[in-house]
Protein backbone atom coordinates (compact mmCIF):
# COMPACT_ATOMS: atom_id res chain seq x y z
CA UNK A 1 0.00 0.00 0.00
CA UNK A 2 0.99 3.68 -0.61
CA UNK A 3 1.53 6.08 2.18
CA UNK A 4 1.50 9.62 1.75
CA UNK A 5 4.07 12.03 3.46
CA UNK A 6 3.11 15.52 2.84
CA UNK A 7 3.16 17.41 5.67
CA UNK A 8 -0.78 17.96 5.26
CA UNK A 9 -1.93 15.12 3.92
CA UNK A 10 -1.27 13.12 6.81
CA UNK A 11 -4.48 12.72 8.64
CA UNK A 12 -6.23 11.89 4.76
CA UNK A 13 -3.89 9.96 2.81
CA UNK A 14 -5.49 10.09 -0.69
CA UNK A 15 -3.82 8.17 -3.63
CA UNK A 16 -1.29 10.05 -5.66
CA UNK A 17 -1.90 10.93 -9.32
CA UNK A 18 0.41 10.68 -12.28
CA UNK A 19 0.88 12.96 -15.32
CA UNK A 20 3.21 11.70 -17.91
CA UNK A 21 3.87 14.27 -20.19
CA UNK A 22 4.03 12.24 -23.85
CA UNK A 23 4.96 15.51 -25.79
CA UNK A 24 8.45 14.65 -26.35
CA UNK A 25 10.88 12.63 -27.86
CA UNK A 26 14.60 12.00 -28.01
CA UNK A 27 16.76 13.41 -30.80
CA UNK A 28 17.11 9.86 -32.87
CA UNK A 29 13.63 9.42 -32.97
CA UNK A 30 12.62 7.31 -29.81
CA UNK A 31 8.83 8.60 -28.42
CA UNK A 32 6.79 7.04 -25.54
CA UNK A 33 5.58 4.67 -27.62
CA UNK A 34 8.11 3.03 -27.86
CA UNK A 35 8.02 -0.79 -27.73
CA UNK A 36 10.54 -2.38 -25.42
CA UNK A 37 9.36 -5.66 -23.32
CA UNK A 38 6.26 -6.14 -24.39
CA UNK A 39 5.05 -3.11 -23.69
CA UNK A 40 5.03 1.06 -24.74
CA UNK A 41 7.49 2.98 -22.16
CA UNK A 42 4.22 4.92 -21.19
CA UNK A 43 1.86 2.28 -20.97
CA UNK A 44 4.46 0.68 -18.56
CA UNK A 45 4.60 3.57 -16.20
CA UNK A 46 0.89 3.90 -16.83
CA UNK A 47 0.06 0.29 -15.71
CA UNK A 48 3.12 0.13 -12.47
CA UNK A 49 1.42 3.22 -11.54
CA UNK A 50 -2.29 1.60 -11.14
CA UNK A 51 -0.43 -1.79 -9.98
CA UNK A 52 0.71 0.00 -6.79
CA UNK A 53 -1.93 1.92 -5.82
CA UNK A 54 -2.44 5.65 -7.68
CA UNK A 55 -5.76 6.89 -8.03
CA UNK A 56 -5.45 7.81 -11.93
CA UNK A 57 -3.09 8.42 -14.46
CA UNK A 58 -3.44 11.76 -16.90
CA UNK A 59 -1.71 11.02 -20.26
CA UNK A 60 -0.63 15.15 -21.56
CA UNK A 61 -0.20 14.71 -25.27
CA UNK A 62 -0.07 16.70 -28.71
CA UNK A 63 -3.48 17.31 -30.12
CA UNK A 64 -2.92 15.35 -33.17
CA UNK A 65 -1.53 12.48 -30.88
CA UNK A 66 -4.32 12.15 -28.15
CA UNK A 67 -6.14 9.48 -30.20
CA UNK A 68 -3.38 7.03 -30.56
CA UNK A 69 -2.72 7.98 -27.38
CA UNK A 70 -6.40 6.89 -26.67
CA UNK A 71 -6.25 3.29 -28.35
CA UNK A 72 -2.54 2.54 -26.80
CA UNK A 73 -4.00 2.73 -23.22
CA UNK A 74 -7.61 1.58 -23.53
CA UNK A 75 -6.64 -1.68 -22.13
CA UNK A 76 -5.19 -0.01 -19.22
CA UNK A 77 -8.36 1.51 -16.45
CA UNK A 78 -8.08 4.59 -14.65
CA UNK A 79 -6.15 6.19 -17.69
CA UNK A 80 -7.06 9.58 -18.93
CA UNK A 81 -5.35 11.00 -22.51
CA UNK A 82 -6.11 14.89 -23.48
CA UNK A 83 -4.02 17.85 -24.54
CA UNK A 84 -5.25 20.27 -21.66
CA UNK A 85 -5.77 20.17 -17.92
CA UNK A 86 -7.96 17.03 -16.80
CA UNK A 87 -11.47 18.17 -14.89
CA UNK A 88 -9.98 17.59 -11.62
CA UNK A 89 -6.94 19.02 -11.56
CA UNK A 90 -7.20 20.19 -7.99
CA UNK A 91 -8.82 17.04 -6.72
CA UNK A 92 -6.74 17.44 -3.63
CA UNK A 93 -4.10 14.62 -3.91
CA UNK A 94 -0.13 15.18 -4.88
CA UNK A 95 0.76 15.33 -8.18
CA UNK A 96 3.90 13.41 -9.83
CA UNK A 97 4.66 14.91 -13.00
CA UNK A 98 6.95 12.40 -14.86
CA UNK A 99 8.38 12.75 -18.62
CA UNK A 100 6.85 9.97 -21.23
CA UNK A 101 10.49 8.80 -21.56
CA UNK A 102 10.88 7.54 -18.21
CA UNK A 103 11.38 3.74 -17.78
CA UNK A 104 8.17 3.08 -15.37
CA UNK A 105 9.42 1.03 -12.32
CA UNK A 106 7.66 0.24 -8.60
CA UNK A 107 10.96 1.63 -7.18
CA UNK A 108 10.56 5.27 -7.89
CA UNK A 109 6.59 5.38 -8.21
CA UNK A 110 6.23 4.04 -4.73
CA UNK A 111 8.97 6.44 -3.66
CA UNK A 112 7.62 9.68 -5.44
CA UNK A 113 4.26 8.56 -3.78
CA UNK A 114 6.04 9.10 -0.60
CA UNK A 115 8.30 11.42 -0.28
CA UNK A 116 7.84 14.48 2.11
CA UNK A 117 6.28 17.56 -0.11
CA UNK A 118 4.84 20.75 1.03
CA UNK A 119 1.02 21.23 -0.19
CA UNK A 120 2.26 24.33 -2.63
CA UNK A 121 5.49 23.20 -3.53
CA UNK A 122 7.38 20.25 -5.52
CA UNK A 123 10.74 17.98 -4.79
CA UNK A 124 12.53 17.02 -7.72
CA UNK A 125 13.22 12.53 -8.01
CA UNK A 126 15.88 12.94 -10.80
CA UNK A 127 14.97 12.22 -14.28
CA UNK A 128 12.70 15.10 -15.03
CA UNK A 129 10.35 13.54 -12.07
CA UNK A 130 8.86 16.22 -10.04
CA UNK A 131 6.31 15.71 -7.20
CA UNK A 132 3.96 18.54 -6.29
CA UNK A 133 2.33 19.00 -3.88
CA UNK A 134 -1.98 18.95 -3.27
CA UNK A 135 -2.22 22.82 -3.54
CA UNK A 136 -0.29 23.23 -6.50
CA UNK A 137 -2.46 24.29 -9.35
CA UNK A 138 -2.66 22.51 -13.21
CA UNK A 139 -0.54 25.77 -14.84
CA UNK A 140 2.07 25.21 -11.27
CA UNK A 141 2.31 21.11 -12.33
CA UNK A 142 3.49 21.64 -16.21
CA UNK A 143 5.11 24.98 -15.40
CA UNK A 144 7.23 23.48 -12.21
CA UNK A 145 10.67 23.99 -11.88
CA UNK A 146 13.11 21.00 -10.38
CA UNK A 147 12.40 21.98 -6.99
CA UNK A 148 13.77 20.96 -3.79
CA UNK A 149 15.87 17.86 -4.79
CA UNK A 150 15.31 15.00 -3.25
CA UNK A 151 17.36 11.74 -2.06
CA UNK A 152 16.45 9.01 -3.86
CA UNK A 153 17.29 5.00 -3.15
CA UNK A 154 15.83 4.34 -6.73
CA UNK A 155 17.26 6.45 -9.03
CA UNK A 156 14.72 6.69 -12.15
CA UNK A 157 16.29 6.14 -15.82
CA UNK A 158 15.08 8.17 -18.43
CA UNK A 159 15.54 7.42 -22.20
CA UNK A 160 17.80 9.48 -23.91
CA UNK A 161 18.33 7.59 -27.24
CA UNK A 162 18.00 4.60 -28.86
CA UNK A 163 21.23 3.27 -27.31
CA UNK A 164 20.21 2.82 -24.06
CA UNK A 165 16.57 0.76 -24.58
CA UNK A 166 19.08 -2.46 -24.06
CA UNK A 167 19.98 -1.20 -20.75
CA UNK A 168 16.62 -0.31 -19.67
CA UNK A 169 15.49 -3.45 -20.56
CA UNK A 170 18.54 -5.42 -18.70
CA UNK A 171 17.75 -3.41 -15.54
CA UNK A 172 13.78 -4.33 -15.64
CA UNK A 173 14.82 -8.01 -16.09
CA UNK A 174 17.25 -7.86 -13.09
CA UNK A 175 14.02 -7.03 -11.20
CA UNK A 176 12.63 -9.86 -11.69
CA UNK A 177 13.58 -12.07 -9.20
CA UNK A 178 11.56 -13.42 -5.99
CA UNK A 179 12.25 -13.18 -2.21
CA UNK A 180 11.32 -16.60 -2.08
CA UNK A 181 13.81 -17.74 -4.73
CA UNK A 182 15.83 -21.15 -3.91
CA UNK A 183 19.45 -20.64 -3.83
CA UNK A 184 19.82 -22.66 -6.97
CA UNK A 185 16.86 -21.11 -8.75
CA UNK A 186 18.43 -17.70 -7.89
CA UNK A 187 21.68 -18.12 -9.32
CA UNK A 188 21.27 -20.56 -11.35
CA UNK A 189 17.97 -21.15 -12.68
CA UNK A 190 16.72 -17.31 -12.77
CA UNK A 191 19.56 -16.32 -14.84
CA UNK A 192 18.54 -18.55 -17.74
CA UNK A 193 14.71 -17.91 -16.97
CA UNK A 194 15.34 -13.96 -17.22
CA UNK A 195 17.75 -14.01 -20.48
CA UNK A 196 14.47 -16.27 -21.98
CA UNK A 197 11.73 -13.98 -21.28
CA UNK A 198 13.34 -10.51 -22.29
CA UNK A 199 12.89 -12.50 -25.69
CA UNK A 200 9.77 -13.91 -24.96
CA UNK A 201 8.10 -10.43 -23.95
CA UNK A 202 8.33 -9.71 -27.73
CA UNK A 203 6.02 -12.01 -28.68
CA UNK A 204 2.35 -12.60 -28.17
CA UNK A 205 2.80 -15.72 -26.10
CA UNK A 206 1.27 -15.46 -22.94
CA UNK A 207 1.98 -15.80 -19.09
CA UNK A 208 -0.53 -18.71 -18.56
CA UNK A 209 0.70 -20.29 -22.48
CA UNK A 210 4.14 -20.32 -20.74
CA UNK A 211 3.02 -22.43 -17.65
CA UNK A 212 1.38 -24.96 -20.12
CA UNK A 213 4.52 -24.98 -22.14
CA UNK A 214 6.46 -25.62 -18.72
CA UNK A 215 4.03 -28.52 -17.16
CA UNK A 216 4.16 -30.13 -20.93
CA UNK A 217 8.16 -30.38 -20.65
CA UNK A 218 7.79 -31.59 -17.13
CA UNK A 219 4.90 -34.28 -18.10
CA UNK A 220 7.30 -34.90 -20.45
CA UNK A 221 10.60 -35.81 -18.51
CA UNK A 222 8.44 -38.47 -16.12
CA UNK A 223 8.96 -41.46 -18.52
CA UNK A 224 11.84 -41.13 -18.55
CA UNK A 225 12.12 -42.68 -15.00
CA UNK A 226 10.34 -45.97 -15.80
CA UNK A 227 13.48 -46.95 -16.64
CA UNK A 228 16.53 -47.30 -14.64
CA UNK A 229 19.37 -47.19 -16.59
CA UNK A 230 21.44 -44.11 -16.28
CA UNK A 231 21.01 -42.54 -19.54
CA UNK A 232 17.41 -42.44 -19.77
CA UNK A 233 17.06 -40.86 -16.13
CA UNK A 234 19.50 -38.37 -16.85
CA UNK A 235 17.45 -37.34 -19.91
CA UNK A 236 14.39 -37.18 -17.56
CA UNK A 237 16.14 -35.44 -15.09
CA UNK A 238 16.97 -32.79 -17.40
CA UNK A 239 14.11 -32.71 -18.67
CA UNK A 240 12.98 -31.43 -15.29
CA UNK A 241 15.11 -29.75 -14.74
CA UNK A 242 14.26 -27.56 -18.25
CA UNK A 243 10.84 -27.47 -16.50
CA UNK A 244 12.16 -25.50 -13.87
CA UNK A 245 13.88 -22.82 -15.92
CA UNK A 246 10.70 -22.43 -18.25
CA UNK A 247 8.56 -22.71 -14.51
CA UNK A 248 9.74 -18.95 -13.99
CA UNK A 249 9.12 -17.70 -17.69
CA UNK A 250 5.15 -17.70 -16.58
CA UNK A 251 5.98 -15.05 -13.80
CA UNK A 252 8.43 -13.12 -15.21
CA UNK A 253 6.55 -12.42 -18.84
CA UNK A 254 3.41 -11.31 -16.14
CA UNK A 255 5.49 -9.18 -13.97
CA UNK A 256 7.29 -7.61 -16.97
CA UNK A 257 3.96 -6.99 -18.88
CA UNK A 258 1.48 -6.33 -15.39
CA UNK A 259 -0.19 -9.19 -16.39
CA UNK A 260 -0.85 -11.25 -13.12
CA UNK A 261 -3.71 -12.94 -12.34
CA UNK A 262 -5.22 -15.17 -9.78
CA UNK A 263 -5.83 -17.67 -12.26
CA UNK A 264 -2.49 -17.63 -13.66
CA UNK A 265 -0.79 -18.22 -10.08
CA UNK A 266 -3.47 -21.07 -9.45
CA UNK A 267 -2.36 -22.58 -12.87
CA UNK A 268 1.51 -22.29 -12.04
CA UNK A 269 0.75 -23.77 -8.78
CA UNK A 270 -0.78 -26.78 -9.99
CA UNK A 271 1.15 -27.25 -12.69
CA UNK A 272 4.05 -27.81 -10.48
CA UNK A 273 2.51 -29.97 -8.34
CA UNK A 274 1.34 -32.25 -11.04
CA UNK A 275 4.25 -32.29 -12.52
CA UNK A 276 5.96 -33.51 -9.51
CA UNK A 277 3.44 -36.10 -9.10
CA UNK A 278 4.15 -37.52 -12.20
CA UNK A 279 7.60 -37.68 -11.83
CA UNK A 280 7.63 -39.76 -8.60
CA UNK A 281 5.17 -42.44 -9.85
CA UNK A 282 6.99 -42.73 -12.73
CA UNK A 283 9.73 -43.44 -10.59
CA UNK A 284 7.69 -45.44 -8.78
CA UNK A 285 6.88 -47.84 -11.80
CA UNK A 286 9.76 -48.03 -12.52
CA UNK A 287 11.65 -49.13 -9.59
CA UNK A 288 8.69 -51.96 -9.47
CA UNK A 289 9.37 -53.47 -12.74
CA UNK A 290 13.47 -53.47 -11.92
CA UNK A 291 12.66 -55.00 -8.28
CA UNK A 292 9.92 -57.15 -9.57
CA UNK A 293 7.99 -56.60 -6.84
CA UNK A 294 5.14 -54.39 -5.55
CA UNK A 295 6.44 -52.91 -2.74
CA UNK A 296 8.22 -50.12 -4.33
CA UNK A 297 4.27 -48.57 -5.76
CA UNK A 298 3.82 -48.19 -1.70
CA UNK A 299 6.70 -46.13 -1.85
CA UNK A 300 5.58 -44.02 -4.29
CA UNK A 301 1.95 -43.70 -3.42
CA UNK A 302 3.52 -42.60 0.07
CA UNK A 303 5.27 -39.58 -1.76
CA UNK A 304 2.46 -38.66 -4.11
CA UNK A 305 0.13 -38.39 -1.53
CA UNK A 306 2.16 -36.47 0.37
CA UNK A 307 3.13 -34.02 -2.12
CA UNK A 308 -0.37 -33.72 -3.10
CA UNK A 309 -1.80 -33.52 0.61
CA UNK A 310 0.40 -30.64 1.34
CA UNK A 311 0.14 -28.68 -2.13
CA UNK A 312 -3.81 -29.30 -0.84
CA UNK A 313 -3.35 -27.38 2.69
CA UNK A 314 -1.26 -25.01 1.43
CA UNK A 315 -3.66 -24.26 -1.64
CA UNK A 316 -6.67 -24.35 1.00
CA UNK A 317 -5.40 -22.69 3.82
CA UNK A 318 -3.12 -19.77 2.17
CA UNK A 319 -3.62 -19.08 -1.59
CA UNK A 320 -7.84 -19.82 -1.34
CA UNK A 321 -8.83 -16.68 1.35
CA UNK A 322 -5.56 -14.89 -0.10
CA UNK A 323 -7.10 -11.49 -1.80
CA UNK A 324 -5.75 -8.50 -3.28
CA UNK A 325 -2.48 -8.24 -5.58
CA UNK A 326 1.09 -9.22 -5.55
CA UNK A 327 1.85 -13.15 -6.01
CA UNK A 328 -0.56 -15.67 -5.21
CA UNK A 329 1.94 -18.27 -3.59
CA UNK A 330 4.80 -17.32 -1.40
CA UNK A 331 4.74 -19.03 1.91
CA UNK A 332 3.23 -22.54 3.36
CA UNK A 333 2.16 -19.96 6.48
CA UNK A 334 -0.53 -17.35 6.60
CA UNK A 335 1.21 -13.98 7.80
CA UNK A 336 3.27 -16.09 10.91
CA UNK A 337 6.70 -16.29 10.43
CA UNK A 338 8.86 -18.28 12.68
CA UNK A 339 12.17 -20.91 12.47
CA UNK A 340 9.15 -23.75 11.65
CA UNK A 341 7.77 -22.04 8.64
CA UNK A 342 11.60 -20.79 7.30
CA UNK A 343 12.53 -24.37 6.73
CA UNK A 344 9.02 -25.76 5.42
CA UNK A 345 9.15 -22.19 2.82
CA UNK A 346 13.04 -23.51 2.54
CA UNK A 347 11.77 -27.17 1.63
CA UNK A 348 9.36 -26.43 -0.71
CA UNK A 349 11.46 -24.93 -3.24
CA UNK A 350 13.39 -26.61 -6.25
CA UNK A 351 16.18 -27.31 -5.55
CA UNK A 352 15.83 -30.51 -4.86
CA UNK A 353 16.16 -30.86 -8.86
CA UNK A 354 19.77 -31.00 -8.82
CA UNK A 355 19.72 -34.10 -6.53
CA UNK A 356 17.41 -35.62 -8.94
CA UNK A 357 19.58 -34.80 -11.25
CA UNK A 358 22.70 -35.91 -9.53
CA UNK A 359 21.12 -39.28 -8.55
CA UNK A 360 19.96 -40.34 -11.97
CA UNK A 361 23.15 -40.00 -13.68
CA UNK A 362 24.09 -43.05 -12.05
CA UNK A 363 20.40 -44.75 -12.46
CA UNK A 364 19.49 -44.09 -9.03
CA UNK A 365 16.67 -42.10 -9.07
CA UNK A 366 14.85 -44.09 -6.81
CA UNK A 367 17.10 -43.12 -3.96
CA UNK A 368 15.35 -39.77 -3.98
CA UNK A 369 11.76 -41.42 -4.56
CA UNK A 370 12.76 -43.22 -0.95
CA UNK A 371 13.70 -39.87 0.60
CA UNK A 372 10.58 -38.38 -0.58
CA UNK A 373 8.21 -41.08 0.50
CA UNK A 374 9.32 -40.41 3.88
CA UNK A 375 10.19 -36.67 3.80
CA UNK A 376 6.70 -35.79 1.92
CA UNK A 377 4.16 -37.10 4.75
CA UNK A 378 6.44 -35.65 7.42
CA UNK A 379 6.28 -32.16 5.28
CA UNK A 380 2.68 -32.67 5.38
CA UNK A 381 2.73 -32.74 8.79
CA UNK A 382 4.38 -30.05 9.81
CA UNK A 383 2.39 -28.21 7.54
CA UNK A 384 -0.25 -29.38 10.55
CA UNK A 385 1.56 -28.44 13.78
CA UNK A 386 2.71 -24.74 11.63
CA UNK A 387 -1.76 -24.58 11.39
CA UNK A 388 -2.65 -25.16 14.74
CA UNK A 389 0.29 -23.19 15.95
CA UNK A 390 -1.31 -20.32 14.10
CA UNK A 391 -4.96 -21.28 15.05
CA UNK A 392 -4.09 -20.63 18.61
CA UNK A 393 -3.01 -17.55 18.07
CA UNK A 394 -5.82 -16.21 16.69
CA UNK A 395 -7.88 -17.41 19.70
CA UNK A 396 -5.35 -15.96 22.05
CA UNK A 397 -5.13 -12.82 20.35
CA UNK A 398 -7.01 -9.56 22.38
CA UNK A 399 -10.51 -9.00 20.78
Amino acid sequence: MLTKSDASDAPTPIAPRLVIDARAGTDDGIQPTQRMLGLSLVERTARAARRIGYGSVYVLTRTEEAERYRTLLSRTPGVDVGDSAPADARGGARTVCAPGLVVGERGWLEEAAGVAVERGGSVELGAGIVVCGRDVPWSGILSAGPGSPARSAHAPLRIAGKSDLAAAERRLTRSLGKGSDGFMERNFERPISRRLSRRLARTPITPNQMTLVSAAVGLAAAPFFLSPAPLWQTIGALLFLTHAILDGCDGELARLRYQESRWGGILDFWGDNVVHAAIFACMALGWSRAAGAAWPLGVGAAAVLGALGSASFVYWRVMRPKQGEGPLYVSVARERKSRLVSMLDSLSRRDFIYLVLALSLFGKAAWFLALASIGAPIFFAMLLVVAAQESRLVRSAPA
